[in-house]
């Protein structure tokens, strides 16, 4: 059985750090279940390099990816917006909004912000396999199975 992919909005404030490496892994490990994206309240002006290279440790290649305003995807339609900012999201598009309390690692030194990568990769892995769960067709028990 074929399952629409849902289509998951990660925001952050500069969407340098943390919704950056949310769509990153997210798109790495959930392609089968989801589509994702990212975008930031205040967009900086480049993926954080300590993001890069915390990423690039975990072969996940950062260069193609920058920063987005939230209102660069005010058109799109999501199914989940899963909010990193600590903050009210102006004007969210479309979708349900979660919010994931994740430090902002943007200050902090490599093995802070390696420790903020990693509870990122987790949660949203945990995304991922309850996406899978809910995608999983339901046997009714039919036969034996013998």
């Amino acid at each position: 059985m074929n399952h629409a992919k849902m289509h998951v909005l990660f925001v952050c404030v500069g969407n340098a750090c943390r919704s950056q490496m949310a769509e990153a892994f997210a798109a790495t490990y959930g392609a089968d279940v989801l589509v994702p994206a990212s975008a930031g309240l205040m967009p900086a002006s480049a993926v954080h390099p300590v993001t890069a290279r915390a990423m690039h440790e975990k072969n996940i290649d950062l260069k193609d990816h920058f920063p987005k305003a939230l209102r660069y995807l005010a058109r799109a339609q999501f199914d989940l917006i899963v909010n990193m900012s600590g903050s009210y999201l102006p004007d969210p598009p479309s979708g349900k909004i979660v919010d994931w309390e994740v430090s902002d690692p943007v200050y902090m030194d490599y093995e802070d912000h390696c420790a903020v990568r990693d509870e990122i990769e987790r949660r949203v892995m945990a995304l991922i396999l309850e996406l899978r769960r809910e995608s999983e067709p339901k046997f009714r028990g039919q036969g034996s199975g013998r």
